[in-house]
């Protein structure tokens, strides 16, 4: 299968998708990529066993219209991951992505995520395995540090290691991880967000590929931290999910580019093929409707939006579930200019 090239994939990189457990599935990808044909995607962190000894047909299974899209690979044996990543650049991948940022206890059993900020060398060792097998780019996605191990130094020091390698990009939650008393939804909020760590990072070590993730809430903040040669990139998770449609400004501001779509409702005209094609497939619909449930976010009829799509998803067909509460949106708006 045809890759994006490295040019081309350093260019992606300016805005991303974060890798969401549970939320960036192929669905939330493909509605993504109906918002923005140039962010770059990525998928929900797979852990090598999964691939190895699990579906990895189904696991690694994607449209062709969601690249370029980057895999995020969880494990920290070197050899499995290079297998792996040999795996994912044969389903056409564009990127493998090392997650070495999940703060949870099940990752956290399985020595990898979070806790490999601890063993530098380790990292290191699983980035020069996969690059030895794989002609597409490796990249890390890390914290600036855990526990008690959150200096400037230490993360410098992690990043300096790791680059021997000869990995050229890090994508880095500017917050630090507590690996015991927080939860992953508390490590996303609670630890407080150091921005100068990356932006020191990028100064110190100019030729490496660095994108800021963490506490990101608008495309026009992303566009202004590479505007100022901060970083080279930013990337967006859990508020491009709760409001998808702010991802519509991603291509004009962030790649001079036409926004693929102008409004809400041209959206949903461009996602019904796909739903359709999904459900006669026999995806559930619900499981494609969970996540549009943001799209109305701020706007006129919005909560009955999200409640129609959420309580009546399973018991009409695709169009009459989504023209339904279309239209509970649509009417909300017309009741305002009455």
């Amino acid at each position: 299968m045809k890759h994006t090239s490295y040019e081309s994939i350093n260019r992606h990189r300016r805005f991303c998708i974060a890798p969401m457990i549970d939320w960036s599935d192929r669905h939330f990808r493909y509605l993504v990529r109906l918002l923005s044909q140039h962010a770059l995607v990525y998928t929900e962190m797979i852990t090598t066993g999964a691939i190895l000894h699990g579906p990895k047909d189904r696991l690694l299974r994607y449209a062709p219209e969601e690249h370029p899209i980057a895999i995020q690979l969880g494990g920290s044996d070197p050899q499995a991951l290079a297998e792996c990543a040999d795996i994912a650049e044969t389903h056409g991948f564009d990127e493998i992505n090392l997650n070495v940022g999940c703060p949870s206890d099940r990752v956290q059993s399985g020595r990898f995520g979070a806790c490999l900020m601890a063993e530098p060398n380790l990292v290191a060792e699983c980035v020069d395995a996969m690059q030895t097998k794989v002609n597409i780019p490796v990249t890390v996605k890390s914290r600036i540090g855990i526990d008690n191990q959150d200096s400037y130094e230490a993360f410098y020091h992690f990043i300096n290691t790791v680059q021997q390698s000869g990995c050229q990009h890090f994508t880095v939650h500017a917050r630090k991880a507590w690996l015991s008393g927080l939860s992953p939804k508390e490590n996303r909020t609670i630890p407080p967000l150091h921005y100068d760590y990356v932006f020191n990072i990028k100064k110190a070590f100019p030729h490496l590929n660095i994108i800021l993730n963490g506490g990101i809430t608008s495309v026009d903040t992303g566009l202004d931290f590479i505007q100022k040669g901060q970083v080279d990139g930013v990337m967006l998770g859990r508020a491009a999910y709760h409001n998808p449609f702010i991802l519509s400004s991603v291509d004009p501001l962030i790649f001079d580019s036409p926004a693929p779509v102008t409004s809400r409702y041209q959206l949903l005209e461009r996602y019904y093929d796909y739903i359709s094609t999904e459900i006669s497939s026999g995806t559930p619909l619900k499981s494609i409707t969970r996540h549009m449930l943001g799209l109305f976010q701020h706007q006129y009829g919005g909560k009955r939006w999200r409640r129609h799509l959420s309580e009546q998803a399973h018991t009409h067909s695709a169009h009459d579930s989504v023209d339904k509460a279309l239209h509970i949106v649509k009417t909300a708006a017309d009741l305002t200019r009455t």
